[in-house]
Order: C-alpha cells, then sequence, then structure tokens
C-alpha cells in the first residue's frame, strides 16, 4: 500500500469512488490507497500463470480471473486487487466485487513483498472460502502455497526450479514452473534451482 491514504472513508464511499476512478486503489478501516503499477516481469509472469491456470481448469467448474477482479476480504476490512484468483463453484459478488475467492495468487514485487506475506496474508486467510494463498517470486523460479488445513491452520508447501511442477491441491492441478516462467529474464544474482 502507498503511505498516500485518503482518511474516513466507509466503504460505500470508496466503492464509489474506486468505480468511477482511472487508476486502482486499495481500501482498509476508512483508507484509501493508490496501487503501483508492475514491472514487465510481472505482467508476464501474471498472464502465463493466469494462461496455464485457464487451461488447466477448463473442464473443472473454476474459473480464474487476473488483476482487475476486486475482492472483499470482509465488509468493513480490506478490498484489494489479487493478481490472480480462481474462483471454484458459483461465484458470489457485492455488485462487482468478489466475496468467494478459493485460490489467490499475489506476484511478489521488491515494493510489495513484506505487505504480501504480512499483512495482505493475514487479511486472506480471514476469508472463508480460501482454500489456497499463493505467493510467486519474480527474482527465481519459486511458489509459496500455503493450505488451509482441516484444524484451520495452515501449512506452506515451496516450489522451486524451472523443473519443479507446483500443485494447486484445491484446483486439482499441477502448473511446470518452466510454464510460469517461460521468457521471463531473472537477475544474473538470481539462485536459478
Amino acid at each position: 500500500m502507498s503511505a498516500h491514504a485518503q482518511p474516513s472513508l466507509s466503504p460505500e464511499e470508496y466503492l464509489e469512488i474506486e468505480r468511477a476512478a482511472e487508476f486502482r486503489s486499495e481500501y482498509y478501516n476508512g483508507c484509501m490507497y493508490a496501487m503501483s503499477g508492475a514491472s514487465y516481469n510481472h505482467v508476464l509472469i501474471t498472464l502465463n500463470l493466469g494462461g496455464e491456470l485457464r487451461a488447466a481448469l477448463k473442464n473443472k467448474p473454476c474459473t480464474a480471473g487476473a488483476t482487475d477482479l476486486r475482492v472483499r476480504v470482509s465488509p468493513r476490512g480490506l478490498y484489494t486487487y489479487p493478481d490472480i484468483v480462481v474462483i471454484c463453484g458459483e461465484p458470489k459478488f457485492e455488485k462487482d466485487t468478489l466475496l468467494n475467492p478459493t485460490l489467490v495468487l499475489e506476484i511478489l514485487s521488491p515494493s510489495t513483498e513484506a505487505y504480501d506475506r504480512g499483512f495482505k496474508s493475514q487479511q486472506y486467510r480471514k476469508i472463508e472460502s480460501l482454500h489456497e494463498y499463493a505467493l510467486v517470486s519474480q527474482t527465481e523460479p519459486r511458489l509459496e502455497v500455503f493450505r488451509r488445513q482441516p484444524t484451520g491452520g495452515w501449512l506452506l508447501s515451496e516450489f522451486t526450479g524451472l523443473d519443479a511442477v507446483c500443485c494447486f491441491d484445491s484446483l486439482n492441478c499441477e502448473i511446470p514452473l518452466a510454464e510460469i516462467y517461460a521468457k521471463i529474464t531473472f537477475p544474473s544474482d538470481a539462485p536459478i534451482r
């Protein structure tokens, strides 16, 4: 989130402003936060992963959406735009805001990694319908998938290296990291495992 916040907005006021805005903003606890743009690698990874998910889900009761689908975490809490969202079953909306994601994926950026790993992850875990939350690196071929356990806790699985295959249990599908990172140029000091 950016440090430039508009104080004391209700969720309804935020949504009214957001629907008319040229640029996207997140909302949390009465404040609206402008979102920054994405790098070339971020966009390419999002498209690659979205395309792979679309193909994997073609004959399943799940749908993937990317970047512009707003998700409400809680009625008075966070409204945000995950990089990729998957909905299984019938999507539930409050007007144009998704309420029931099954899987949320965030492509990590240097400016948002701490936020995505910390606050945002904590908020996403409050969504009752959410079964998995994934963090996708831009600097090396690595996905971290957090899975909700029957006990309510979350279990981390890591998939690293271009030969690895990421498993999304909630979707019953696997995606090779080589496809997610197709045409990505990693920094020269990145650990390509």
